[in-house]
């Protein structure tokens, strides 16, 4: 970490990596197997981060090796079409058949960016409606009020967005519908973008009636819905939010377990408003490393491994996990409230349920801070954030919800001998 200080800001190559919402020094990873990662001093962590959410089947799954040394063989990188991308996209739209066309990307902010530039060419507006908390990449127009690392280094507004850029973006309360559609009413809004279950402040499902309520303000006010789902896409449902919740996007954002721990990101949507995009249309978007083979052969082995029945058994143990962990806070008599969609989980330090972001900053971060370091004594590693989702892969087994369960158990107690010290 001292090398790589000298060499890039805070020393390293995404913010919240640098450990500096919980303190401390961050480890090394060198090498990754199922639930479990190793650091340079050798020390073994079961890891319910897995590259932020990207590691559906957990670290280093043979099927992704195996597909991905076949294909570097063949080359790794054309710059012209190649069956692969067929192959992912038919893979896509076989289980979100709303997503009708598509568009691969390298990250999620590529997919965020270019989301919204369509859905400003194709409703002629220029405003964008998104929520407070909620992280979707550090395009311009998205670090107004957000959620991820943004949150957890306490700079809600980058430098360097213009004023002029920031006034384009207007933010309401996650799961407040009575705001929205005040929004909806003074602006000309051309979309509005949302996790449909927020994962970058933290866990917090959406309300019953919020997704199916913004659903009927775009279609009242002409607007595009733009769901988001580079985290929530096959993890809270197999064929995402319109899966879980019955509620359908014009436009959706997916990445992370489509590229199957490489570099791949989706937009798509509805067939009329992705022949906007060139070359077909006029709304420019380009990438030359959009649908490498190695990422697209990644996210094949991935999606052929991640069946319907997979998935039910990874949400089974996320659940079990999830469950564990309430009656742990319940025994230690600690306020407490965490949930689950799917295979991806989060708590809060707080009695209350979390519904939006104002809530869970109300959450008792100190005791996060001190819990997280506890864990990662005894090998468990969480995101080092409070406002960070958690994710469980089919790589981890009974035995290790068992053995997770027994060391937070020992965590929790030693935080509270240090708070009560």
């Amino acid at each position: 970490m001292e090398r790589a200080r000298t060499l890039f800001p805070g020393g390293v190559s995404s913010p919240v990596r640098a450990f500096r919402g919980v303190g401390g020094e961050p480890f090394v990873v060198e090498r990754g197997e199922g639930a479990r990662i190793w650091d340079v001093d050798g020390r073994e962590y079961i890891d319910y981060v897995l590259s932020w959410g990207a590691l559906a089947l957990g670290h280093a799954p043979v099927p992704v090796l195996e597909r991905l040394d076949d294909t570097m063989r063949r080359g790794t990188s054309f710059g012209i079409p190649t069956e692969l991308e067929v192959e992912l996209g038919e893979l896509i739209v076989d289980r979100m058949p709303h997503v009708e066309m598509l568009r691969f990307v390298s990250s999620g902010t590529e997919a965020t960016m270019s989301a919204i530039r369509l859905a400003r060419a194709a409703t002629g507006r220029d405003i964008v409606l998104k929520f407070d908390g909620c992280y979707h990449g550090h395009g311009d127009s998205f670090l107004v009020r957000a959620g991820s690392g943004v949150a957890t280094l306490g700079l809600p507004n980058s430098p360097g967005v213009p004023d002029v850029l920031a006034s384009l973006t207007v933010v309401a309360p996650f799961n407040d519908l009575d705001a929205v559609e005040a929004l909806m009413r003074n602006h000309s809004v051309a979309a509005i973008i949302v996790e449909p279950v927020v994962g970058n402040g933290g866990f917090i499902p959406p309300d019953p009636s919020f997704l199916p309520g913004l659903r009927s303000l775009c279609d009242a006010h002409g607007a595009l819905l733009v769901f988001d789902e580079v985290m929530t896409g096959f993890r809270i449902a197999p064929g995402g939010a319109r899966e879980r919740f019955g509620v359908e996007a014009d436009l959706t954002t997916l990445g992370k377990v489509i590229g199957g721990g490489l570099p791949a990101a989706a937009y798509g949507g509805r067939r009329d408003l992705m022949q906007h995009i060139a070359p077909v249309g006029s709304v420019y978007q380009a990438g030359t490393l959009s649908g490498n083979p190695l990422a697209m052969a990644a996210g094949i082995a991935t999606l052929h491994v991640l069946t319907d029945d997979v998935q039910q058994r990874i949400a089974k143990r996320t659940a079990r996990l999830v469950q564990g962990m309430r009656e742990i806070a319940t025994r230690c008599g600690v306020p407490f409230t965490a949930d689950c969609a799917g295979s991806m989980w989060g708590f809060f330090f707080r009695a209350e349920p979390v519904r939006s972001f104002a809530d869970a900053k109300a959450s008792d971060v100190e005791q996060f801070k001190r819990f997280f370091h506890a864990a990662l004594d005894r090998g468990v590693y969480l995101a080092p954030s409070p406002f960070e989702a958690a994710f469980m892969s089919s790589a981890h087994s009974d035995m290790d919800i068992e053995e997770t369960l027994n060391r937070l158990e020992d965590a929790l107690g030693e935080t509270l001998n240090l708070s009560r010290a």
